[in-house]
């Protein structure tokens, strides 16, 4: 259950359901009875109080407190408006509640132990206040435990944008599959736990709708990792030319190091004469070259990968180097400095990229390369992706990776430990080390970033940048082991 559909791609299967013989009645009964379950294995019996909205998320309401009630809970259940008004299978779940209806106010939250969030779905498209912000605002006050019915209240299920305020909720309890705002900010922070329950809705059904959004899971890519053979030798896994600046020398030896623990066959680090030693002595297995055997360098095929951009100057030098990178058609990884030189010009980059590409932008290196590029982040990252014709990375809690024929995946591991200093480096490094063992770029880009997010979740609290490349061969082991299991 790796895809992520919108809203629109989730109405859509519903409806397909419906034509296939399950009614809809019973896939709300389903919706509900998926909730009852979550709710009585994380809570005891208590006090709850159902809030219901006007349409299909209020329907889901009425059976979940019936469920509820029926269990033996004390349940108290508010509808926003009438429930003559509600329509198709919502009435006919709200017809089923044999207990009272309140009306939709703060008062249902005073005094509950736990509070079922019905009153808008994924589709909301309006701010939310007045008096409903009022309940929100309730709601997030109060010590009250709160399960959101599939996302929270106020969260817009495609951009995870908060529509004014929203429901900040313990559990979310979701249906088939997963919306892009339950993972991106700042809807993923809403949203407490996340389960997704199956309603009815067939794997079949989802694969016909053709979803173009993933979970960031190996699932996606790991058919595509270049694992060494017997026969192979190092040039087989690729030499990857990391260019380093002349003073900020950190940041291209933690691309170094990267590189090599992704597994990658040989590293050089290319750079101006007089910081070459430093480079060499960081660690024995880096070989290095002068800048001014630039020409020589990549006229050998053999060198068929590049990272350039950490630590590496902004200015008229790194630009004209960048291009001619690109203009030699091979794997590059163009990140920092390499980014932020084009800020002023960003149109000469996209036409020079060729070749399988990958741009690594954090928000604020993407907001300089395209100030016209607005909306959430998946819309932002798909969009500079057709332009540049490259993957783009948006980095954050929230990355985001697409491709340019729209293919994009959400990471969804919580790791606030890899907020720390040479922790873009390290990704760079792991992302062309893969590329120049011959992944696609798009591939390559999710990896990178599963093993980065991955290895900063195992380290843990305390984690600095250089932890991040000597934990990698343990989660590579772990890929490995599996393949050679499904094998």
């Amino acid at each position: 259950m790796f895809e992520i559909l919108t809203t629109d791609q989730m109405y859509e299967a519903d409806r397909r359901t419906i034509e296939g013989g399950i009614p809809g009645d019973v896939l709300m009964q389903n919706a509900g009875r998926a909730v009852f379950e979550e709710i009585i294995r994380h809570w005891s019996p208590r006090s709850v109080s159902v809030l219901c909205g006007p349409g299909n998320n209020g329907g889901d309401g009425f059976a979940i407190a019936k469920l509820l009630r029926d269990e033996g809970w004390s349940v108290r259940l508010g509808l926003m408006g009438d429930a003559a008004d509600l329509k198709g299978d919502a009435a006919l779940h709200a017809a089923r509640w044999e207990g009272a209806t309140e009306l939709l106010s703060p008062a249902l939250v005073v005094g509950a132990d736990l509070v079922v969030d019905c009153i808008f779905g994924a589709g909301l498209a309006r701010a939310i206040t007045g008096d409903l912000a009022e309940l929100v605002t309730t709601i997030n006050s109060s010590p009250c435990s709160v399960v959101a019915v599939d996302v929270p209240s106020g969260v817009d299920g495609n951009t995870g944008m908060v529509l004014g305020v929203a429901v900040k909720a313990d559990l979310t309890v979701t249906f088939c599959r997963a919306k892009p705002g339950h993972y991106l900010l700042p809807g993923r922070l809403m949203c407490g736990e996340l389960a997704v329950r199956d309603i009815g809705i067939t794997d079949q059904t989802v694969l016909d709708i053709a979803p173009a959004c993933w979970r960031n899971d190996p699932v996606l890519w790991r058919a595509g990792i270049h694992w060494p053979g017997l026969e192979g030798h190092k040039y087989h896994r690729g030499h990857l030319l990391a260019f380093g600046g002349a003073t900020m020398t950190g940041a291209t030896r933690l691309v170094a190091r990267a590189a090599r623990r992704s597994g990658v066959g040989l590293l050089t680090i290319v750079a101006d004469a007089q910081a070459l030693p430093i480079y060499a002595s960081d660690a024995p297995g880096n070989m290095t070259a002068p800048m001014s055997a630039f020409d020589m360098l990549v006229n050998d095929c053999r060198h068929n990968a590049f990272v350039i951009g950490p630590g590496f100057g902004v200015g008229d030098d790194t630009r004209a180097l960048v291009l001619k990178l690109l203009h030699l058609c091979r794997a590059t990884v163009l990140d920092a400095d390499a980014l932020t030189s084009f800020a002023e010009d960003p149109s000469t980059l996209c036409f020079a990229v060729q070749g399988p590409t990958v741009l690594t932008p954090h928000e604020g290196e993407f907001a300089r390369l395209f100030p016209d590029i607005t909306g959430d982040k998946l819309c932002r990252a798909r969009a500079a992706a057709k332009r540049c014709s490259a993957t783009v990375l948006i980095k954050g809690a929230d990355t985001v990776i697409a491709a340019p024929d729209g293919r994009a995946a959400i990471s969804a591991v919580d790791v606030p430990w890899l907020a720390t200093a040479g922790s873009g480096d390290v990704l760079a490094g792991i992302i062309g080390g893969l590329m120049a063992q011959g992944m696609d770029s798009f591939d390559a880009a999710c990896m990178g970033v599963w093993l980065h997010a991955r290895s900063g979740a195992d380290i843990g609290p305390g984690l600095i940048a250089e932890d991040i490349p000597e934990h990698l061969p343990a989660v590579l082991r772990e890929l490995w082991l599996a393949s050679r299991k499904k094998a």
